[in-house]
């Protein structure tokens, strides 16, 4: 085993990044074997970095290696508008932090509450608890979901300081429901208490979007852009995570910077030295170049338990493709699962190393165990020492049950290393793409589960409508069905149904059945 770690260990000082490729069993021939086509790769992801047509679904480019060297943006209007952004980001938390942009009340802000979804949360989230420390200059809150009782929770922890937390409202599109119905809340939160909305809010949208547009007719605090050549996913180094985490007093600069160096250390033609390169390749080999197969993260140090959700969407939603760019059916997709180490050693290793081998792990190692010195534990040893002992037993008796693993070592956390592993996974994302030849930047399945949803409102819509035409007399579910015309969807207004009986709001009420499926209603 030495002897092929020594042969395929990629290390960049300059990034202290190193990335083990060891214990995936390619052979020998294979990393020559796959050169011209990853001759094809290097020259795509110049082309896509150049400014062509990524996204042909949308006609769009793919710009988010530009928000780390705006030099390389294809029009000097894109280049001005994101070194704008940034100076405007720092210049408004230095604003915040020296109390110069109060509340209502005259209080300086001492929190932050993110409200967005998916890409406008996730990436944010990730990187706050990551770096965050006790020193933050703001405290961080996020809104992620339209869940009352969730909402409820946040709001919960901001009712003595309603007036000193500042609300970011995320959504690219200004139109995403889940956005709208948190700063609906939140607005209704801040009424409550006498507190206007608008005079603690920043909006970061599209120009000219609804939200945009409302955010200058009720004058809120401040706008920030997002651009449509970035995607949700790929938009934490836009205002959509430099915001906040400037806010939070977290080094912007460091971050773009290590996605910056590491961005261009994969772009090297020479893969052996290439480290977004290397690990297209393993996930090629692991998958056959077919999707199917699970990715386990399990990332060594607290701070990036939340690192697996935020590649869970970089990742699915990227590669779970039904169509390749041919058009051919291809249902591509690599499923992302795991927590943290030592954790998951206690909960799902048993399965790794016995059960199906339908799956290949990512360790990621920390050198670096805390802030100062460490105290004796046992055996001679601190608790950073057994940390990576599990760590590499567990890497060990992978390898003795025949299981791949790819291993991200790091010196320590730092805002430039956390940029590094961003550059690092979005540059893999993008050449793996390239390389089944799938477009990794729309997400149609996603927009069909949003026209769904909006079918559905509707549908609730048209049953307290009836039933409320109707006070007093009671209803079966088939009997509404068909009263509606909407048979094909009886279960579905079943279901609507078990929801408005126990949310007082509605005035919908139920007849007692032994069976909810005998179960009549009335307004």
């Amino acid at each position: 085993m030495w002897d092929r770690y020594r042969k395929y260990l990629c290390h960049h000082n300059q990034l202290g990044l190193t990335l083990d490729i060891s214990r995936v069993p390619f052979t020998e021939d294979y990393l020559t074997a796959m050169e011209e086509k990853m001759a094809a790769v290097y020259r795509q992801m110049e082309e896509l970095e150049g400014g062509a047509i990524a996204n042909p679904d949308e006609g769009r480019m793919v710009g988010h290696y530009w928000l780390r060297n705006p030099e390389l943006a294809p029009e000097p209007a894109i280049a001005q508008s994101i070194r704008d952004t940034v100076e405007a980001i720092k210049a408004f938390a230095a604003r915040i932090h020296a109390g110069e942009i109060t509340g209502e009340k005259g209080r300086p802000f001492i929190n932050y509450l993110v409200i967005g979804i998916g890409g406008s949360s996730l990436g944010p989230k990730f990187v706050a608890d990551a770096l965050g420390s006790n020193e933050d200059k703001l405290k961080g809150y996020f809104i992620d979901n339209t869940d009352p009782d969730g909402m409820d929770r946040v709001f919960a922890q901001l009712e003595d300081r309603l007036d000193q937390t500042l609300t970011i409202v995320i959504s690219k599109s200004g139109g995403t429901v889940e956005t709208r119905n948190g700063m609906e809340e939140a607005r209704y939160f801040y009424a409550r208490r006498g507190l206007n909305l608008p005079n603690h809010g920043v909006v970061i949208t599209q120009s000219g979007s609804k939200l945009d547009q409302l955010g200058k007719r009720e004058n809120w605090l401040a706008a920030f852009p997002m651009w449509d050549w970035v995607g949700g996913r790929t938009s934490v180094l836009s205002a959509v995570g430099l915001l906040p985490l400037a806010l939070q007093g977290i080094d912007i600069d460091g971050l773009l910077g290590g996605a910056r160096e590491c961005d261009q250390v994969s772009r090297q033609k020479n893969t052996r030295d290439n480290p977004a390169a290397l690990m297209t390749l393993m996930w090629y080999w692991l998958t056959k170049g077919q999707g199917g197969q699970q990715l386990v993260m399990l990332p060594y140090k607290d701070r990036l338990e939340l690192f697996t959700k935020y590649l869970q969407q970089l990742i699915m939603e990227s590669l779970g493709k039904e169509k390749d760019l041919s058009g051919n059916i291809v249902h591509q997709g690599i499923a992302v699962l795991g927590n943290k180490g030592s954790t998951d050693q206690h909960s799902y290793v048993q399965q790794l190393l016995e059960g199906p081998d339908n799956f290949f792990v990512t360790f990621v190692r920390i050198l670096k165990d805390r802030e100062g010195l460490s105290p004796i534990i046992a055996e001679n040893s601190t608790s950073g020492d057994y940390l990576q002992a599990f760590l590499l037993g567990t890497r060990k008796a992978l390898t003795m049950k025949g299981r791949a693993s790819i291993t991200i070592t790091l010196e320590e956390l730092n805002s430039f290393t956390v940029g590094v592993l961003l550059s690092l996974f979005e540059r893999t994302v993008s050449m793996y793409a390239l390389l089944v030849n799938i477009n990794a930047y729309h997400q149609p399945a996603v927009e069909l589960g949003k026209k769904s949803a909006g079918e559905i409102i509707a549908l609730k819509n048209q049953v307290v409508a009836h039933l409320r035409q109707y006070p007093g007399r009671s209803f079966s579910v088939e009997e509404l069905a068909k009263e509606l015309e909407q048979e094909q969807e009886t279960e579905t207004i079943f279901q609507l149904l078990q929801h408005l009986i126990v949310n007082p709001q509605w005035g919908i009420k139920s007849e007692g059945a032994k069976s909810p499926l005998l179960t009549r209603y009335r307004a």
